[in-house]
């Protein structure tokens, strides 16, 4: 997305083939939808029926042409059903159309603060349950009107009332009700062809074409005329700004919040769109402003209605505008046939549109993040005091819990390799709330012994530090020993040269990563090994410990002496693991020509009993290269590297391995530094003592190929190249495009 401000690069102005190839068709689609959802929300709000088709027809043409979203689709919205019916309930609808226009007048001011992407902070589980409290609320008032009688403001009083609204059903309009919401749940399991048509478009047509033969009296919805008859004017109110200015707030809020996070969905459906989130708070600013002066209910961009207008094929925010066209010559020219609509009918879409604003996948998601408690109580108090307090509710508790994970620490102290030595452990954010854990967790340290303190702490206040100090001091003078080991990115030491900060990972990466860079004027040696004391040896100790007397590593690992090539690291091993030989050119001699190798050879296989011997090979080998080009130097190196003549011959008679490498897009050299690993293969393959181990004990021979460029790891077999895959943990041959672009 982005935030600029070129109108000229924001604003298309799209052919004529083009609107009516893509964006005519669309805006039609969006139209029988925005219809009677708009309609919905009207009756549902207690506002006329007027208000719905104004803020939907100024929805497509106001905010779709000053809004920052060229695909986005504004209109009344069910989230905002509740706060608009208390508002009605309270101040009447002349000043519920002045609290629109001037929670308008706030998203304004939001757009020219440019706090578009700010809006985005608050917590996604908040807003989850904000939107599923509505949710609920909605379905609440809604049922009653389904069977016959009239919503209920208090979500307590719905539910205390149904039992009572239940015996007294209207089976005219329970069976129209039920038959919208059986058509709109039922819709997604029919064939494309027939989804095509709205699903809410066809449940409403259906419900009041049952209504016109069901032979019981139906409650359908009235106009007093045409749409420009119910136009009003706000009006201010005669008391209560306090209230008022609070609604106004909520409303702005509300509408601002669904505008954005329905902006986000829409870029992420249409890949490259462009969407100015300040221009869109802009454009709904405008809209709400004319929307309440015109007697309209609040508008908001609306996720449903938007992802239509992208599925429809929508190009530009010309099917936005036309949406809101034909909403208006609709309103116009067919008065007769809305007032043909059966209000049990309109309870029941807004019925389907509550339940699926309750999203089980938001609450699995809020369980896995540790959030539930957050979503919970906010949902509870939207539904049963008010949207304003819940979303409040949830900012504050979502507030809490994030400043509880931030401030947490987890302090251990156990005793290691029985109770000769003992570990103490701090990991998280170490401050003066920390002090009380902290000291109850040393106190358990016995006197005398030997303690290794463990440091992973990305804050460090005086408070603690001092605590820390006056006990290992304290321990010291009882004869024992305190070592503090700090793996964090916050530093003791830090604290002496000025106030406690949080420590950046950046650092802790350079530190660790430090001993690989040559440094001018450092030993590189010396640091590493000062930084593995300081930050690793307390790790090494208990494992290679086990290992003091007896080593039984794997694999025999033959490879070059490059020093860019870390197996440990490659392979994930450790101290132990892999009984390795290093070579220019990881070359294996025949014959036992060379000692050295035919040593190691003999020891891995007799002494150590490897159950693997692996070749590795990479990327820009300069052994390679030298034997590519068949360089001369006149120096032992040249005696060496005549080991891999009988490679440089495979290459060039068409070896398997270099045509498999080639087609995956490796240049030559580092072909031939694949087929040198098939080579060294099969020459291990024909050693005496390795070919009896693969006969008597099933000694498994293979080849690697480290690329350097990528960091990848290839398998190198007889016939190819083959690439490890995630899912099986195995080989996988990729042929399809190339393995690295040289």
């Amino acid at each position: 997305m982005s935030n600029d401000t070129d109108p000229a690069r924001r604003i298309p102005f799209p052919g004529l083939s083009e609107v009516f190839r893509h964006d005519l068709p669309a805006s039609i689609v969006v139209f029988l939808v925005a219809l009677p959802l708009s309609i919905g929300v009207a009756v549902a709000t207690g506002a006329p029926v007027a208000a719905g088709l104004i803020a939907a027809v100024i929805g497509g043409l106001v905010a779709g042409l000053c809004g920052g979203s060229t695909l986005q689709v504004s209109g009344p919205t069910a989230s905002l059903t509740v706060v608009v019916a208390e508002s009605i309930h309270q101040f009447g609808w002349a000043v519920t159309c002045f609290i629109t226009a001037g929670a308008g007048v706030l998203q304004i001011l939001f757009g020219l603060s440019r706090i578009g992407r700010g809006a985005l902070a608050i917590a996604p589980v908040v807003v989850h349950a904000m939107l599923a409290g509505i949710g609920i609320v909605i379905t609440l008032q809604q049922v009653h009107v389904l069977l016959g009688g009239q919503s209920l403001s208090s979500s307590w009083d719905s539910i205390v009332q149904l039992p009572h609204q239940l015996v007294s059903v209207h089976p005219g309009d329970a069976l129209v009700g039920v038959l919208v919401i059986a058509i709109l749940l039922g819709w997604r399991y029919l064939p494309n062809a027939i989804r095509r048509v709205p699903a809410p478009l066809v449940a409403v047509v259906a419900a009041t074409a049952v209504a016109q033969v069901v032979p019981t009296s139906i409650a359908r919805i009235s106009l007093r005329g045409p749409l420009f008859q119910d136009i009003s004017l706000p009006a201010l109110p005669s008391g209560g700004w306090g209230a008022v200015a609070l609604t106004m707030i909520t409303i702005a809020l509300i509408a601002s919040v669904e505008t954005l996070l329905s902006a986000v969905a829409v870029t992420r459906l249409r890949p490259g769109t462009r969407c100015d989130l300040d221009r869109e708070l802009l454009g709904q600013g405008v809209a709400n402003m004319t929307s309440g002066l015109l007697g309209g209910l609040p508008v908001a961009a609306v996720i449903v209605r938007s992802i239509t207008n992208v599925n429809a094929g929508a190009r530009t925010r010309v099917s936005t505008m036309l949406s809101g066209v034909w909403v208006l010559i609709f309103a116009v020219a067919f008065v007769d046939v809305v007032q043909q609509i059966p209000k049990a009918a309109l309870a029941g879409l807004l019925i389907v549109i509550g339940m699926g604003l309750v999203k089980l996948a938001h609450i699995r998601l809020a369980r896995r993040s540790g959030d539930l408690i957050v979503y919970a109580v906010t949902v509870l108090v939207v539904v049963f005091w008010n949207l304003l307090l819940g979303m409040l509710t949830g900012l504050v508790l979502a507030f809490a819990l994030l400043l509880w994970r931030v401030v947490r620490v987890v302090v251990a102290a156990e005793p290691v390799g029985g109770a000769d030595r003992w570990l103490v452990t701090i990991d998280g954010t170490c401050t003066f709330l920390a002090v009380p854990r902290l000291t109850g967790e040393l106190a358990r340290v016995p006197a005398g012994v030997p303690v290794t303190v463990e440091l992973t702490v990305d804050f460090l206040d005086h408070a603690a530090s001092d605590s820390l100090h006056e006990w290992a001091n304290d321990h010291e003078k009882t004869g024992g020993t305190v070592e503090f080991v700090e793996m964090g990115a916050a530093r003791i030491a830090d604290l002496a040269s000025g106030p406690p900060a949080r420590g950046h990972a950046r650092r802790l990466l350079t530190e660790t990563l430090g001993p690989w860079r040559r440094t001018p004027l450092v030993d590189p040696i010396a640091a590493g090994i000062t930084a593995y004391h300081r930050g690793h040896a307390h790790v090494m100790r208990p494992h290679l410990g086990a290992l003091h007397d007896v080593q039984n590593p794997d694999s025999l690992f033959v490879t070059c002496s490059d020093s860019r090539l870390v197996p440990n690291v490659f392979t994930s091993s450790g101290p132990g693991d892999l009984f390795t030989v290093r070579n220019i050119g990881n070359l294996i001699p025949q014959g036992g020509q060379d000692s050295s190798v035919e040593a190691a050879i003999v020891y891995a296989l007799d002494k150590l009993e490897v159950r693997s011997v692996v070749v590795c090979g990479h990327s820009g080998c300069g052994a390679m290269d030298a034997l590519y080009h068949e360089r001369v130097t006149g120096s032992g190196l040249d005696d060496w590297l005549a080991h891999g003549r009988g490679t440089l011959e495979q290459f060039r008679l068409g070896h398997p391995v270099a045509a498999a490498a080639a087609a995956a897009g490796f240049g030559e050299v580092d072909r031939l530094g694949m087929v040198n690993v098939a080579v060294q293969l099969e020459t291990l393959a024909r050693h005496e003592r390795i070919a009896r181990a693969v006969a008597e004990r099933g000694l498994v021979l293979s080849g690697l190929f480290f690329d350097i460029p990528t960091a990848r790891v290839l398998e190198i077999t007889a016939e190819g190249i083959a690439e490890f895959t995630d899912a099986a943990g195995g080989f996988e041959v990729d042929r399809r495009e190339p393995v690295v672009a040289q």
